[in-house]
């Protein structure tokens, strides 16, 4: 069911493959056309032989052209005390077997940069959270308590294409 047209139902037993070995897994491969630029929701309901059911709900977004993508940008638990870990979603996921070259900026409300964090990240999963942070900046001191600004920045090895996004956090210590 695509969240643009709620009585939109697909049926996909042909397009199931199980897998080899393992009859309670499989994929669903299928291309969704003419889909609008923006985020979207797919819930997937499924039975077995014996009319057991599960269904599932994935949310992603739909972009203009190739280029990276960022939604739910976040960082949780936020405020926090001790340490908090970086959330965001790409449209980069089942794209080429690559990785995403990500970094946090940390900055005091006035501009300055406390700390900067990186990591690289497979493609293979929309939902990214590989980056935890302990609140500390470059010289390992306890930041003060209060509101700081982060920038999440990600750049597709595959090609080249970025994105970031503004958000605020807050150190409760």
């Amino acid at each position: 069911m695509l969240d643009n047209d709620p009585n939109k139902l697909l049926v996909l037993n042909d397009r199931y493959v199980s897998n080899v070995g393992d009859f309670r897994a499989g994929k669903v491969n299928t291309l969704f056309k003419d889909l609008a630029p923006g985020p979207h929701s797919l819930r997937l309901k499924a039975w077995d032989t014996y009319n057991n059911s599960a269904e599932r709900e994935i949310e992603f977004v739909v972009a203009r052209d190739e280029k990276l993508a960022l939604t739910h940008v976040l960082n949780y638990p936020n405020p926090f005390a001790n340490s908090t870990t970086f959330f965001f979603d790409h449209n980069q996921a089942g794209s080429e077997p690559d990785n995403l070259d990500v970094q946090v900026q940390i900055f005091t409300v006035a501009g300055h940069l406390v700390r900067t964090l990186t990591a690289t990240v497979p493609t293979s999963e929309a939902h990214q959270q590989s980056i935890t942070w302990n609140g500390r900046d470059e010289y390992n001191d306890q930041l003060a308590r209060g509101v700081y600004v982060y920038r999440l920045s990600v750049r597709s090895q595959h090609n080249g294409s970025t994105a970031s996004k503004y958000e605020k956090l807050v150190i409760l210590n």
